[in-house]
């Protein structure tokens, strides 16, 4: 087994244990431990970290911060998708009126060819040729043919204004699609710009963080996910969830297993990083099932299952917005991107807000 390989397995351990921990109802928690401040550690004189309160107040507001991130790539991953769609729905019209003016052209050199022969009769009309006729019984026999010409040119005539018709309402759709192409466009870089201000914002609050200050951050965010790890366990809610997977929830696990420790990059969806649905899309991809794109059309178009019913390979949503999605694993854990500045990794499943589960194979 390769170093990088054993590295994400031991990661992929370390995080499975401290789930198994997490699955022990009633575990209890303990404040953080107070830093020393300098009038008890004698050290000089300096600004005193948040504690406590403050420090819960800052983890708040991060989360708060990365929250709205998660929203508004949502909507850039949505529009991204939209996009996509128009520009495909955009070349299929224009090559149907590529189509239409080759077809409008040989309609307009058939008239041609019509009105060229009428012309060579003189444009007389049938009762003059009849009675102008040297062999007026060579005429009766061609009368016929000539009522069937008569009949062509008339559909060869209706036929033109209908691809004409066809035209018209082509460039009319196509107008529209690039006027939603460019909404789109607009929505798609209004969702990047407040994704990236959020990072930034989050970022710039976290560096005026001192290290101590960053560790018993992180100390207060793992013991929060714990805590609520342990209150969704001791609700029972696993006790009849022991569904198993089906054979392309196997491989969406299996994929997304192969995806930890990469980063979280929003907007993207591997092979070198993802966001959070960004994942779960391309796991259930490579289990030869496609879902949609963002977690809120995963949510509104897959099918729900109760969490009592739920088996690995299932997603779960998060949030009462929808804004994060993660692929279940079982016993309890799931796997997921969590965040900017995170890396795909395994967490309890009742680390987050539950909204619900969807089931893309059902």
């Amino acid at each position: 087994m390769g170093t990088g390989k054993r590295g994400l397995l031991t990661a992929a351990l370390t995080a499975v244990c401290a789930v198994t921990v997490l699955a022990a109802p009633g575990t209890a928690f303990a404040a953080p431990t107070p830093l020393p401040t300098a009038a008890s550690s004698g050290s000089p004189a300096s600004p005193t970290p948040p504690r406590g309160k403050d420090l819960e107040q800052v983890r708040e507001k991060l989360d708060r911060l990365y929250h709205a991130a998660a929203v508004a790539t949502d909507a850039y991953n949505a529009a991204e998708e939209k996009a996509k769609k128009q520009s495909a729905e955009i070349v299929a019209l224009a090559k149907k009126i590529v189509e239409g003016q080759q077809k409008l052209k040989k309609l307009k050199n058939q008239a041609g060819a019509s009105a060229r022969a009428q012309y060579r009769t003189g444009g007389l009309p049938p009762t003059a040729q009849f009675l102008l006729s040297d062999d007026p019984g060579q005429f009766l026999d061609g009368a016929g043919l000539v009522l069937q010409g008569q009949q062509a040119t008339k559909k060869l005539l209706g036929e033109m204004a209908r691809t004409q018709k066809e035209l018209r309402e082509y460039a009319d759709d196509a107008s529209a699609q690039w006027k939603k192409l460019e909404a789109g466009r607009k929505a798609k870089a209004a969702a990047k710009k407040k994704i990236e201000q959020q990072i930034a914002a989050a970022k710039e609050f976290e560096s005026k963080l001192e290290k101590e200050e960053k560790e018993r951050l992180a100390k207060l965010e793992e013991q929060a996910a714990l805590k609520a790890q342990t209150a969704w366990l001791d609700t029972g809610v696993l006790k009849e969830a022991d569904g198993k997977a089906s054979a392309q929830g196997k491989k969406a696990v299996r994929f997304a297993s192969a995806q930890l420790g990469k980063p979280y990059v929003w907007g993207a969806e591997g092979p070198e990083s993802f966001d959070c649905s960004g994942l779960t899309s391309q796991a259930w991809a490579a289990a030869g099932h496609p879902v949609p794109r963002t977690s809120q059309a995963q949510w509104k178009q897959l099918k729900h299952v109760d969490i009592k019913d739920m088996r690995p390979g299932d997603l779960i949503i998060y949030f009462d917005d929808a804004s994060h999605v993660a692929l279940y694993v079982g016993d309890g854990a799931i796997i997921h991107a969590p965040r900017p500045g995170r890396t795909v990794t395994v967490a309890g499943a009742g680390s987050m807000p539950i909204l619900g589960v969807v089931r893309p194979d059902a």
